[in-house]
């Protein structure tokens, strides 16, 4: 008796075109997260560089769905991972370049050591960047800012790549940017950013650094499982300050815990699931809103599927 053959769908990665970088199958996440949370990528793609990336954009099936990772320190991957493809930007992104009084980044550069070489070349004005624990292109994504500067206010130009591998150099103006808010569309992949200064002693600006750096560690959990602020402030308020107020210091579900140093700060105190996080998170959100009236804004991007639930038979 002949076997019936039976043709299987191709598998997400072998339908995608051939890179110089590196695709992996079913890539395990969570350890590259600061909650240290969340399933795997169906694939990854570490570009070698902007070119590869550009190249990969432009032959990919347009059904694809591509989720950009950085360090993943304001992150949260749910439990039942991420589909599509998600790109991590490695050394091919990660260049810092001074000349005057412009710092240039890849996007794949830490914010903190774009801080040190703007230090070490006499420039200020980026010292902000030091209490930031992201990379350059999370910052431009989410105009993130601390200790009250943005990156809006030091952004000379960014350069992006849209869904299709086209590059676009942009200006300030053109990116429609907020408070944690950029009007790129969402498929576009920064790649690198000029950021502007101006000329100042490094020992000046390195003790602004440190004066940041002291703050940090005093009011922050930066030592444990945390993504950094979960909410936004809402207009006119600090989230902290509303969470404290409805009583969510020290409340947990699971292994997930609001933080009793700063409140406006999600923990995983070890055994935490996404699920955790995120539905610790709605409940203070439920608590804030039913307390006060106002509602707070996920400032943390959530990202990939719940774990589906198991089936009985």
């Amino acid at each position: 008796m002949m076997a019936v053959r039976r043709d299987r769908p191709p598998r997400l990665i072998e339908r995608l075109p051939r890179v110089r970088g590196r695709l992996t199958e079913n890539a395990p996440l969570a350890q590259m997260t600061w909650f240290r949370v969340g399933g795997p990528a169906e694939v990854m793609f570490r570009p070698a560089d902007p070119d590869d990336l550009a190249e990969f954009l432009a032959g990919k099936p347009k059904d694809v769905p591509v989720t950009v990772m950085g360090v993943a320190s304001n992150l949260l991957i749910r439990d039942g991972g991420v589909p599509g493809v998600v790109v991590r930007l490695g050394r091919g992104f990660v260049e810092i370049a001074a000349s005057d009084d412009e710092i240039t980044a890849g996007a794949g550069a830490l914010d903190l050591n774009v801080a040190l070489a703007a230090c070490q070349a006499g420039i200020a004005d980026l010292e902000f960047l030091s209490g930031i624990p992201g990379t350059v292109g999370g910052g431009l994504r989410m105009n993130a800012g601390a200790y009250g500067r943005e990156f809006k206010d030091v952004l000379r130009e960014a350069t992006a790549f849209d869904g299709e591998g086209s590059r676009h150099d942009l200006d300030p103006g053109e990116m429609d940017l907020s408070y944690r808010q950029c009007g790129v569309p969402a498929d576009w992949i920064f790649v690198s950013a000029r950021l502007k200064g101006r000329r100042d002693d490094p020992a000046a600006i390195g003790a602004r650094m440190a004066e940041i750096q002291a703050q940090r560690e005093a009011t922050q959990p930066i030592w444990a499982r945390t993504g950094g602020s979960t909410f936004a402030n809402p207009l006119g308020h600090k989230a902290w300050e509303l969470i404290d107020r409805a009583g969510c210091r020290g409340l947990t579900r699971g292994g997930a815990m609001v933080s009793e140093k700063h409140t406006n700060f999600l923990i995983n105190t070890g055994t935490a699931t996404g699920a955790d996080l995120e539905g610790l998170g709605e409940e203070v959100r439920r608590r804030v809103k039913e307390k006060t009236g106002i509602e707070l804004e996920w400032e943390i991007k959530r990202i990939g599927v719940p774990q589906p639930s198991r089936s009985t038979r």
